[in-house]
Protein backbone atom coordinates (compact mmCIF):
# COMPACT_ATOMS: atom_id res chain seq x y z
CA UNK A 1 0.00 0.00 0.00
CA UNK A 2 1.67 3.82 -1.26
CA UNK A 3 2.47 5.35 1.78
CA UNK A 4 0.80 8.03 3.57
CA UNK A 5 -1.79 7.75 0.82
CA UNK A 6 -5.61 8.48 1.99
CA UNK A 7 -7.90 5.86 -0.02
CA UNK A 8 -11.05 7.79 0.58
CA UNK A 9 -9.82 11.50 -0.61
CA UNK A 10 -10.84 12.16 -4.25
CA UNK A 11 -7.37 12.54 -5.67
CA UNK A 12 -6.66 9.02 -5.17
CA UNK A 13 -5.65 7.45 -8.50
CA UNK A 14 -6.39 3.92 -9.65
CA UNK A 15 -5.68 4.36 -13.41
CA UNK A 16 -3.50 6.57 -15.56
CA UNK A 17 -3.22 7.36 -19.47
CA UNK A 18 0.37 5.90 -19.64
CA UNK A 19 1.32 8.96 -22.29
CA UNK A 20 1.43 12.09 -20.16
CA UNK A 21 5.34 11.49 -19.10
CA UNK A 22 7.07 11.48 -22.39
CA UNK A 23 10.99 11.27 -23.03
CA UNK A 24 10.85 11.85 -26.88
CA UNK A 25 13.87 11.58 -29.49
CA UNK A 26 11.45 11.51 -32.56
CA UNK A 27 8.03 9.82 -33.41
CA UNK A 28 9.71 6.24 -33.47
CA UNK A 29 11.85 6.38 -30.66
CA UNK A 30 10.15 7.69 -27.15
CA UNK A 31 9.77 6.20 -23.59
CA UNK A 32 6.40 6.76 -21.95
CA UNK A 33 7.20 6.64 -18.60
CA UNK A 34 4.81 5.95 -15.07
CA UNK A 35 5.64 6.06 -11.87
CA UNK A 36 3.97 6.93 -8.62
CA UNK A 37 3.87 10.92 -10.14
CA UNK A 38 1.72 9.51 -12.82
CA UNK A 39 -0.43 7.14 -10.69
CA UNK A 40 0.01 8.05 -6.78
CA UNK A 41 -1.60 4.19 -5.95
CA UNK A 42 1.20 2.66 -7.16
CA UNK A 43 3.63 0.49 -4.65
CA UNK A 44 6.97 -0.37 -5.68
CA UNK A 45 6.45 -0.70 -9.19
CA UNK A 46 7.00 1.38 -11.85
CA UNK A 47 7.84 0.82 -15.98
CA UNK A 48 9.08 2.29 -18.77
CA UNK A 49 6.63 2.08 -22.08
CA UNK A 50 9.51 2.01 -24.58
CA UNK A 51 9.63 2.09 -28.54
CA UNK A 52 12.72 1.98 -30.28
CA UNK A 53 13.49 1.95 -34.19
CA UNK A 54 16.56 -0.20 -35.21
CA UNK A 55 19.93 0.80 -33.95
CA UNK A 56 18.99 2.63 -31.45
CA UNK A 57 19.90 2.72 -27.49
CA UNK A 58 18.75 3.07 -24.75
CA UNK A 59 21.98 4.79 -23.10
CA UNK A 60 24.03 3.03 -21.16
CA UNK A 61 23.10 3.62 -17.44
CA UNK A 62 22.19 1.71 -13.77
CA UNK A 63 19.37 2.03 -11.55
CA UNK A 64 20.41 2.31 -7.58
CA UNK A 65 17.47 1.63 -6.31
CA UNK A 66 15.58 -1.06 -8.25
CA UNK A 67 16.11 -3.78 -10.47
CA UNK A 68 14.96 -3.86 -13.78
CA UNK A 69 12.71 -6.63 -15.92
CA UNK A 70 12.59 -5.87 -19.76
CA UNK A 71 9.84 -7.59 -21.58
CA UNK A 72 9.94 -7.63 -25.37
CA UNK A 73 6.45 -7.14 -26.96
CA UNK A 74 7.43 -6.48 -30.48
CA UNK A 75 10.20 -6.33 -32.61
CA UNK A 76 13.91 -7.60 -31.03
CA UNK A 77 16.37 -6.24 -28.70
CA UNK A 78 19.80 -6.55 -27.32
CA UNK A 79 20.21 -6.22 -23.05
CA UNK A 80 23.26 -5.81 -22.54
CA UNK A 81 24.16 -6.17 -18.98
CA UNK A 82 27.58 -5.73 -16.86
CA UNK A 83 28.23 -7.98 -14.09
CA UNK A 84 30.38 -6.39 -11.41
CA UNK A 85 31.53 -9.52 -10.00
CA UNK A 86 33.07 -10.86 -13.35
CA UNK A 87 33.79 -7.69 -14.91
CA UNK A 88 32.37 -8.71 -17.66
CA UNK A 89 29.28 -7.73 -20.07
CA UNK A 90 26.45 -10.24 -20.75
CA UNK A 91 24.41 -9.80 -23.99
CA UNK A 92 20.57 -11.21 -24.09
CA UNK A 93 18.74 -10.74 -27.44
CA UNK A 94 14.85 -10.94 -26.73
CA UNK A 95 12.32 -11.24 -28.86
CA UNK A 96 8.17 -11.24 -28.24
CA UNK A 97 7.72 -12.66 -24.68
CA UNK A 98 11.23 -12.97 -23.72
CA UNK A 99 12.66 -11.04 -20.89
CA UNK A 100 15.79 -10.29 -19.57
CA UNK A 101 16.41 -9.29 -15.90
CA UNK A 102 18.96 -6.37 -14.65
CA UNK A 103 19.69 -6.60 -11.43
CA UNK A 104 19.81 -3.06 -8.79
CA UNK A 105 22.63 -1.21 -9.20
CA UNK A 106 24.26 -2.95 -12.33
CA UNK A 107 25.55 -1.02 -15.22
CA UNK A 108 22.93 -1.98 -18.67
CA UNK A 109 21.41 -0.83 -22.26
CA UNK A 110 19.35 -2.12 -24.87
CA UNK A 111 19.76 -1.56 -28.59
CA UNK A 112 17.52 -2.34 -30.96
CA UNK A 113 17.74 -5.32 -33.64
CA UNK A 114 14.61 -4.04 -35.64
CA UNK A 115 12.36 -1.16 -36.67
CA UNK A 116 9.05 -1.15 -34.62
CA UNK A 117 10.60 -2.55 -31.08
CA UNK A 118 8.54 -2.20 -28.07
CA UNK A 119 10.06 -2.69 -24.61
CA UNK A 120 8.70 -2.80 -21.05
CA UNK A 121 10.77 -1.90 -18.33
CA UNK A 122 9.47 -2.63 -15.38
CA UNK A 123 10.99 -1.35 -11.60
CA UNK A 124 10.55 -2.42 -8.05
CA UNK A 125 10.37 0.99 -7.25
CA UNK A 126 7.56 3.31 -7.64
CA UNK A 127 10.28 6.02 -8.58
CA UNK A 128 13.69 4.42 -9.99
CA UNK A 129 16.54 6.67 -9.85
CA UNK A 130 18.73 6.40 -12.92
CA UNK A 131 21.95 7.68 -13.23
CA UNK A 132 22.81 8.24 -17.42
CA UNK A 133 26.53 8.04 -19.20
CA UNK A 134 25.70 10.64 -20.44
CA UNK A 135 25.63 12.89 -17.83
CA UNK A 136 28.71 10.94 -15.92
CA UNK A 137 30.65 12.08 -18.86
CA UNK A 138 29.29 15.36 -19.55
CA UNK A 139 29.62 16.81 -15.54
CA UNK A 140 32.41 14.70 -14.01
CA UNK A 141 35.41 17.85 -14.21
CA UNK A 142 37.53 17.21 -17.65
CA UNK A 143 40.86 17.67 -15.56
CA UNK A 144 39.61 15.24 -13.29
CA UNK A 145 39.36 12.71 -15.86
CA UNK A 146 42.37 13.36 -17.91
CA UNK A 147 43.94 13.36 -14.58
CA UNK A 148 42.95 9.73 -13.72
CA UNK A 149 43.48 8.22 -16.87
CA UNK A 150 46.89 10.30 -17.82
CA UNK A 151 45.11 11.38 -20.77
CA UNK A 152 45.87 15.05 -22.92
CA UNK A 153 42.54 16.85 -20.91
CA UNK A 154 42.19 19.26 -24.79
CA UNK A 155 41.71 15.84 -25.99
CA UNK A 156 39.42 14.49 -23.81
CA UNK A 157 37.16 17.88 -23.66
CA UNK A 158 36.98 17.53 -27.76
CA UNK A 159 35.79 13.62 -27.42
CA UNK A 160 32.84 14.17 -25.27
CA UNK A 161 32.43 17.64 -26.96
CA UNK A 162 29.49 15.97 -28.90
CA UNK A 163 27.77 14.47 -25.65
CA UNK A 164 24.51 15.77 -24.56
CA UNK A 165 23.58 15.28 -21.10
CA UNK A 166 20.86 13.10 -20.33
CA UNK A 167 20.23 11.96 -23.25
CA UNK A 168 17.85 8.67 -22.63
CA UNK A 169 17.84 7.54 -26.70
CA UNK A 170 20.79 7.44 -28.40
CA UNK A 171 22.48 7.97 -31.21
CA UNK A 172 22.14 11.55 -31.56
CA UNK A 173 19.71 12.96 -34.29
CA UNK A 174 22.53 14.58 -35.95
CA UNK A 175 25.06 11.71 -35.44
CA UNK A 176 26.74 11.86 -38.84
CA UNK A 177 29.82 9.79 -38.49
CA UNK A 178 29.02 6.54 -37.82
CA UNK A 179 30.33 4.47 -41.12
CA UNK A 180 28.47 1.07 -39.92
CA UNK A 181 25.84 1.70 -37.48
CA UNK A 182 25.11 -2.51 -37.05
CA UNK A 183 28.90 -2.62 -35.78
CA UNK A 184 26.82 -2.07 -32.12
CA UNK A 185 24.45 -5.01 -32.48
CA UNK A 186 26.02 -7.76 -35.30
CA UNK A 187 28.30 -9.50 -32.61
CA UNK A 188 25.45 -9.85 -30.42
CA UNK A 189 22.90 -11.51 -32.91
CA UNK A 190 22.87 -14.66 -31.33
CA UNK A 191 20.52 -15.23 -28.14
CA UNK A 192 22.88 -15.61 -25.61
CA UNK A 193 27.30 -14.21 -25.62
CA UNK A 194 28.93 -14.30 -22.34
CA UNK A 195 32.73 -14.46 -23.06
CA UNK A 196 34.99 -16.93 -21.37
CA UNK A 197 36.00 -15.84 -17.99
CA UNK A 198 39.20 -13.58 -17.92
CA UNK A 199 39.11 -13.17 -21.40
Amino acid sequence: MAQNLNYTSPSVQFSATINTNVVTKDRQNYINVLGINELNTLDNVSLLDIFLSSNNVVEPHYHQNAAELVYCISGAAVVSIFNPFTKQFMHFSIAPGQVANVPQGWWHYEVATTDQTHLLAIFNSPTPDVILGSDLLKFTPANIMAHTYCMNENQWQKTINPVQPTMFIGPPKDCGNRPDPQNAIRYYQQPYYQPPYGS
